[in-house]
């Protein structure tokens, strides 16, 4: 069962809230919007599957396009809503998203924050690796070894000195074939932290 959901605050972001009835709460964080990332990528639609029933999955659109500030900004928000309604929240993102994922987990109360192929550096400049030295909760990071696409090596190494769970998949940007593979991952980490 899915819910819509109007997140409130102070841009217009929206979201789908996936198996509501569950008793904690991924927050998921979409792809580059400009790019076509919005709520339905298959991936998070795929890690959402994969956390049902057991854990409830907020996919949610950005706001207007902010270059990264706007978009962090939205995270904050649904970490937010969902807080005030579960006991447990996590973040993961792709992509985009996995950048924004971590930055919002950096300023906010999560229990676990997982990226997928995450961006080092978002356009307006804000640094995802170094989002990692802020956050005090369980961290996952998983890329594919041959990702051309985004810049995955300065959160991956930063990860791995602050020795948080990186796991290196044989895939490229898109994960193209292994969408249960990546969502099993994903889904294991979340279960396991929240």
């Amino acid at each position: 069962m899915s819910e819509p959901i109007v997140l409130g605050g102070v841009r217009d972001a929206r979201g789908t809230l996936d198996a509501p009835d569950a008793d904690a709460c991924a927050v998921a964080c979409p792809p580059h919007p400009q790019l076509g990332g919005h709520r339905g990528d298959r991936r998070l639609t795929a890690v959402s599957d994969a956390l049902a029933p057991d854990v409830a999955c907020l996919r949610f659109d950005y706001g207007a396009w902010d270059e990264g500030r706007g978009e962090r900004a939205d995270a904050v928000t649904a970490v937010r809503w969902a807080r005030e309604r579960y006991d447990r929240v996590g973040l993961f993102g792709y992509s985009f998203g996995g950048a924004v994922a971590l930055l919002a987990a950096a300023e906010s109360d999560v229990d676990a924050a997982s990226a997928l192929a995450p961006a080092s550096r978002l356009p307006a400049g804000l640094d995802a690796a170094a989002a990692l030295d802020a956050i005090d909760c369980p961290v996952q990071i998983v890329y594919g070894e041959r990702d051309t696409t985004a810049e995955w090596e300065p959160v991956v190494e930063r990860a791995r000195e602050l020795g948080y769970e990186v796991e290196a998949m044989r895939a490229d940007h898109h994960f193209v074939g292994q969408g249960e593979k990546v969502a099993g991952r994903v889904a294991a980490f979340l279960r396991r932290t929240l």
